[in-house]
């Protein structure tokens, strides 16, 4: 076991009950309480600000609808703002918990871990505050790994874990590694080899965990989904005229944190090159193409994501601003700021192709996000990526990093206009048959009932009984959708 500098976790005693929770809910008995864990990624939080982005997204979609499929659902995070709500309701029987560990400000992820003992002792007092008990607990990232696996030295506890990123990757990549990387790294390996199941994203995750991590523990692949009743496709004229955007731009997008490792410096420096030579072309009366390759009129390059002028990612939003600037795209370029979950699709479906330059990604949200708008998809050839982007049928996958290869692939769905049809036609039935958050939740809430059984002969949390959740109608009708299109089917 990985111990945090011999510290001893605090008993729940020891922690204050003056915490502002409100008073406990109605205990429903028919539903089986469970936690999901998600220290840094508030499932609560604005999408798009420092340190929200694909893992909030997770965690709150798989929660509320684990609760649709009978699962009381209760989600952990750590309370970053004094005045945020200690407890946000989603629904009835799902809830975003906001733990005190630490000062009530937000801290980088690399200087979080010293904080998880509090958080440990902040959980225990919460059950014993409440009267509940959590016989799974479903853990988001290696820090709330750490958490979990202390939990499990004191209970007799299912664990499930998602990793959302790896640092046996993110290590490869960076120039100097943080003092936390050693921790970090021999606590992935520990989640994996202990804990009850590890769920990876794509077969490509799994594959990463087995080369760079242990070839020994359990894993079961269930992909990331999207809400396919917001995203979804609609007429582009309608898209681009209620955004202010002109019939014949060509709009290149964004949407994401501003992080180094999200590539973006890569997308800013293809999209000149871009820039450049529509330039050069209608200098030397290059319009005249055939009716399948027509250059556009104008490009646009369209950055959505938000920023916290008091935090990290302010300093790489005004690294590309500078960059933008330097290179002579101020007047192509739109900083579109943090967008709502109810705009977003129609900044996908006013694009003409969504970038996704990351140096890694172990899923790929915004890729399926975007698909399922009908809007191609130019991304690394990395991670999840490999698994939810289609070569050739939903869009195109380069090497990271590759200004040019990015250059060529945007320019190929900018210009290639009949194939570009032909890719939005196929990118919304891909998501549509294999990645909706109801499709997912029944592979999670099986996975689930599959561990709890197996462990119900046990006897858990001082003889407290196991409750497995009666399968509602609506399991029933999500798995009659899913059967049509099982993982086993995803190519």
């Amino acid at each position: 076991m990985v111990s945090f500098n011999n510290t001893k976790l605090v008993s729940s005693s020891a922690v204050s009950v003056n915490q502002p929770y409100v008073s406990s809910r109605k205990m429903v008995p028919t539903r089986q309480a469970i936690a999901l864990i998600s220290e840094h990624g508030d499932p609560a939080a604005e999408i798009g600000k420092d340190a929200a982005g694909g893992q909030n997204v997770y965690v709150r979609q798989v929660g509320e609808a684990l609760a649709k499929l009978g699962w009381q659902v209760d989600m952990f995070t750590r309370k970053t703002k004094p005045d945020d709500a200690a407890i946000v309701q989603h629904s009835l029987h799902c809830r975003t918990i906001r733990l005190v560990a630490g000062p009530e400000e937000f801290i980088p992820r690399d200087e979080l871990f010293p904080h998880m003992p509090a958080f440990v002792a902040a959980f225990q007092a919460f059950q014993s505050k409440e009267g509940s008990n959590y016989p799974l607990i479903h853990t988001n990232y290696w820090m709330s790994a750490w958490v979990g696996l202390q939990l499990k030295q004191h209970s007799n506890i299912q664990l499930i874990h998602t990793y959302h990123s790896l640092g046996a990757v993110k290590y490869q990549t960076v120039p100097h590694r943080p003092a936390i990387a050693e921790t970090r790294l021999a606590i992935e390996r520990q989640i994996l080899e202990q804990a009850d199941c590890i769920v990876a994203t794509s077969p490509q995750e799994q594959e990463t965990l087995r080369t760079l991590v242990s070839n020994q523990g359990y894993i079961e692949v269930i992909p990331c989904g999207t809400d396919i009743s917001n995203f979804h496709a609609i007429p582009k004229a309608d898209a681009r005229a209620r955004l202010g955007f002109a019939a014949n731009d060509a709009i290149v997008l964004y949407v994401g944190r501003f992080d180094h490792r999200k590539g973006i410096e890569t997308l800013v420096r293809a999209f000149a090159q871009l820039q450049k030579s529509a330039h050069a072309e209608s200098q030397t009366g290059a319009e005249s193409q055939t009716a399948a390759k027509e250059p556009p009129s104008k490009l646009r390059l369209v950055i959505v994501g938000g920023s916290d002028p008091d935090s990290t990612d302010r300093l790489e939003r005004e690294r590309i601003e500078q960059l933008v600037q330097s290179m002579g795209l101020a007047e192509q370029t739109v900083f579109a700021g943090q967008i709502g979950h109810t705009l977003l699709p129609l900044y996908y479906t006013a694009a003409d192709v969504c970038v996704i330059p990351s140096h890694y990604e172990p899923f790929g949200l915004v890729a399926i996000e975007a698909m399922a708008c009908g809007t191609p998809v130019v991304a690394s050839d990395v991670g999840g990526l490999k698994f939810t982007v289609v070569p050739d049928e939903t869009g195109l996958l380069v090497p990271p990093q590759n200004v040019e290869a990015f250059a060529q692939a945007i320019d190929r769905v900018l210009t290639d206009t009949v194939w570009a049809r032909k890719l939005r036609r196929q990118a919304p039935i891909r998501v549509q048959q294999n990645f909706s958050w109801s499709g997912v939740a029944v592979h999670l809430s099986d996975l689930y009932r599959r561990l709890l059984a197996q462990s119900i002969s046990s006897t858990l949390f001082s003889g407290a009984a196991v409750l497995l959740p009666a399968p509602s109608q609506e399991m029933y009708a999500v798995r009659t959708e899913v059967a049509a299109s099982t993982l086993a089917k995803v190519s």
